[in-house]
């Protein structure tokens, strides 16, 4: 009785079928990628054509963040400040301009100072007294004109140069605080009024503007704070 035997037969350099189940599976996936690339690049075409404040409210659609309020604050904080406007606003005024080296402006951390400078060719106060000359009310006047449409307290100093007064019982604290008492008269009648005035100080030769050389003219002076803090 023959009994029929099966011999499997191998042929080398061959490897089993793949399962049908894992057949394709790359061709979905790099079919996903384009379909993303696709996409992208279409986003990218669309976004280029939208106007910038479109752009931002797409962003705070998707983010949830106000970024227009957030750039509205940074405008705020990048204008100038209450002292800068001043500075400015007295620096361009013409009345002011023609001064010249009589008026000195210096902007502060909490305001703005301006000095009133004596000067041999044009003198703003009467020699040892504490009273202002035509030019020195003049001046006085045309500042207190620009002062009186700003905001902000005054302090007023009067100064004195460092040599000694020659009139008997009479030193540079008095001629200094009679200075400073007469500059505020002068910038009341020119509309400032008496509640801006923080302070009227008489301080002699104790700040002198040029402090190596206490004697020079210009040290006898009237300065003025404007604080735009207080």
């Amino acid at each position: 009785m023959a009994i029929a035997t099966t011999t499997s037969q191998r042929f080398p350099g061959r490897r089993p079928a793949a399962p049908r189940r894992k057949m394709g599976t790359w061709k979905m996936a790099y079919a996903d990628f384009l379909t993303a690339l696709v996409a992208f690049f279409l986003v990218m075409w669309l976004v280029s054509g939208v106007s910038p404040d479109s752009r931002t409210a797409i962003a705070d659609f998707f983010t949830g963040e106000d970024t227009t309020a957030t750039q509205s604050s940074t405008l705020v904080d990048l204008r100038p400040s209450e002292s800068a406007r001043a500075f400015h606003a007295l620096k361009s005024n013409p009345a002011l301009s023609a001064a010249g080296t009589s008026l000195i402006l210096t902007q502060e951390a909490n305001g703005i100072r301006i000095d009133l400078v004596d000067g041999d060719a044009r003198p703003l106060f009467d020699s040892e007294s504490g009273n202002l000359t035509d030019s020195g009310e003049a001046l006085t006047r045309d500042l207190g004109v620009a002062l009186g449409g700003m905001p902000g307290a005054i302090t007023i100093e009067g100064h004195t140069d460092a040599f000694p007064s020659l009139i008997p019982n009479r030193s540079n604290w008095d001629i200094s605080s009679e200075r400073a008492n007469a500059a505020r008269r002068v910038l009341s009648n020119a509309g400032i009024s008496p509640e801006r005035v923080r302070a009227v100080t008489g301080l002699a030769d104790t700040q002198p503007l040029k402090p190596g050389e206490p004697h020079l003219s210009v040290n006898r002076r009237i300065s003025i704070l404007l604080d735009l803090d207080g």
